[in-house]
């Protein structure tokens, strides 16, 4: 059989070759994610972003006080000059 030959039959029976290429990427993927390689480098991934999370949410906790002492000082400023211009 020529090399073009091949590659007639092979372009007939095409949704054929798609199946069978989805079953071996099915069964090589479920191999590759019960690895225990994979397993590890997913959950080293996971604790990371969980990490990454949590320092963020720190970091915005922190933001959030500074920006509520900042309200406070601002109304304690307004209210002394208020005081300041009804004693006048």
């Amino acid at each position: 059989m020529k090399r073009g030959e091949f590659f007639d039959k092979c372009y007939e029976h095409k949704h054929a070759l798609i199946f069978a290429a989805g079953v071996a990427t099915a069964i090589i993927g479920k191999k590759a994610l019960e690895s225990k390689t994979v397993k590890d480098a997913a959950t080293r991934g996971m604790a990371s972003v969980m990490s990454a999370k949590k320092d963020a949410e720190e970091c915005f906790q922190d933001m959030r006080e500074n920006a509520e002492d900042i309200v406070v000082d601002a109304h304690k400023e307004d209210k002394k000059e208020i005081f300041v211009e009804s004693k006048e």
